[in-house]
């Protein structure tokens, strides 16, 4: 047991910077998984993350001599915030070197806090030999992201601060982990104070540093490092974290991108805060360990470590977030090239809602169609393959195909063969559960379909893009039934955009 810490996480100087975060029950969260999950708000420090506890507790101790030559970091941004702004405090100069991946946001910030920014190097790593040579040559003190045993202690204090506000039975505490300071800080004073508590630290399955090195019982340099979880993309963990954590580490569990994704939604259905991917991973870890577990009436907490995520991110985070809450279900279904077929295939599946339809015409035959389904139950998804299967549609399941959902999704469609008089239209209705199947009933039997596009996006609207094929003798019959319909509809057939990609002209 590793007792030196505990003197000093309790000597910690921290709150002259940090602030004592809420330990804040989830109530959606807890109701859904049956069972009590607190979320430890460390995206609501100054700077939306806990990096600004163990970086203040490492430069205030400096002596004046060394806070003279400055500071100096490598890190994937919230590490560098907190140093930039506990440079600013105690006036001294900072410079912080990042890997070119960083989000811009975090480099950003990093400015805005005073210290100088230094993007290097596509990893955490390529950024960390920079700086480690800068530092030799400048004479500047590094500050080490997590291998040091005064930053491990200023994030020490997060587990002083979890004990003291939830007295009560705490059945495991969920880390995130990269390089392993906060696992190593948090574990240290926990397992000293109340040992029966578990401690399971969280990595991304891409980014496993420290479940290698517990497993293996040394340290390994990963090969690659997945990004997605850009503040835990640690290629080695830490010397000392990996010490202290083979002594007080019960477990680590590995969770992917889509796991991730569905833990920051939880997150924001609870607090209404967005966290970063890092930030969520204690969430996704305690989700999946309840479930393997089969637990009930538990209590557990989970670290929320921070929000320091780009905008643009969101995009991605929110369509990964259904498939790894196993709320929606992919397909590809084959049905017949006939008038009416769509229709026909949207009665098979029932009364699942359908996030997403795409469809573009290959041949005078068959179809296929990438179709999304909404999943309200566990068993919802091999429910739907059974009732296609029983209805004679050869049908595969892409839930778990990572091309298809990065890329294919995205590019069902090209220009199509053998398609004539073919016109391109935008229809939006009002989106609500059946709005699909009412649109289909009402496009009817009399025209055939050439090219479908439509996603549940959670707007108001639902939006479609529509090809059918109208003989030249039947386009006044088609243009009065489209105003029978009631839709707000756009015709795109001379759109510049459909003559280049998708029209078969």
């Amino acid at each position: 047991m590793p007792t030196s810490y505990i003197e000093k996480i309790l000597r910690a100087r921290v709150y002259d910077v940090a602030k004592e975060t809420p330990l804040e029950l989830a109530k959606n969260l807890s109701a859904r998984i049956q069972n009590q999950v607190f979320l430890k708000r460390e995206d609501l420090q100054p700077v939306f993350s806990f990096k600004i506890r163990g970086a203040y507790n490492k430069i205030v101790s400096l002596s004046e001599e060394e806070g003279k030559r400055g500071v100096i970091t490598a890190s994937a941004g919230n590490h560098a915030q907190g140093v930039a702004l506990s440079a600013a405090k105690r006036g001294i100069k900072s410079v912080i070197v990042m890997p070119k991946t960083t989000p811009d946001i975090k480099v950003k910030s990093v400015r805005q806090l005073g210290g100088k920014a230094v993007l290097v190097g596509d990893s955490y790593d390529e950024a960390y030999e920079y700086a480690m040579a800068l530092s030799k040559e400048t004479g500047m003190v590094y500050v080490h992201p997590y291998d040091d045993p005064e930053v491990i202690a200023g994030q020490g204090t997060i587990g002083m601060e979890i004990l003291r506000q939830h007295p009560e039975k705490i059945d495991a505490i969920f880390i995130p982990v990269g390089g392993g300071g906060l696992l190593a800080g948090v574990a240290a004073y926990v397992k000293y104070v109340r040992p029966g508590i578990k401690i399971i630290g969280v990595e991304p399955e891409d980014a496993a540093s420290m479940y290698v090195a517990l497993r293996d019982n040394r340290r390994k340099t990963l090969k690659h490092v997945g990004l997605f979880a850009d503040g835990v993309a640690v290629r080695q963990a830490g010397k000392e974290t990996f010490r202290v954590a083979k002594e007080v580490v019960d477990e680590i569990v590995l969770v992917n991108s889509d796991e991730i994704c569905a833990a920051i939604k939880d997150i924001f259905d609870d607090t209404r805060g967005i966290a970063e991917p890092a930030g969520a991973l204690a969430v996704a870890g305690l989700k999946k360990y309840v479930e393997r577990e089969q637990l009930q009436d538990g209590e557990f907490v989970a670290i929320e470590s921070g929000a320091n995520i780009n905008f643009d991110r969101l995009r991605s985070v929110a369509e990964r977030a259904e498939l790894g809450e196993q709320r929606e279900a992919l397909f590809a279904v084959t049905i017949p090239e006939v008038p009416g077929s769509f229709m026909a295939f949207c009665k098979a599946i029932g009364k699942m809602g359908i996030t997403e339809f795409n469809y573009r015409y290959a041949n005078d035959v068959m179809a296929n169609v990438f179709v999304g389904i909404e999943l309200r139950a566990p068993t919802d998804k091999q429910m739907v393959m059974d009732r296609l299967v029983a209805k004679k549609y050869p049908v595969i399941d892409l839930s778990d195909n990572e091309m298809a959902k990065l890329h294919v999704r995205h590019m069902v469609g090209g220009h199509a063969q053998g398609i004539e008089n073919e016109r391109l239209f935008r229809f939006e209705f009002p989106e609500r559960p059946g709005a699909l199947m009412d649109f289909l009933i009402k496009m009817g039997k009399q025209w055939n379909t050439s090219l479908f596009h439509y996603r549940n996006n959670g707007a108001a609207f639902g939006r479609v893009l529509i090809g059918i094929q109208v003989l030249d003798g039947e386009t006044v019959k088609f243009d009065e039934f489209l105003k029978e319909m009631g839709y707000t509809y756009v015709e795109e057939t001379k759109n510049m955009a459909y003559k280049l990609f998708v029209s078969s002209q």
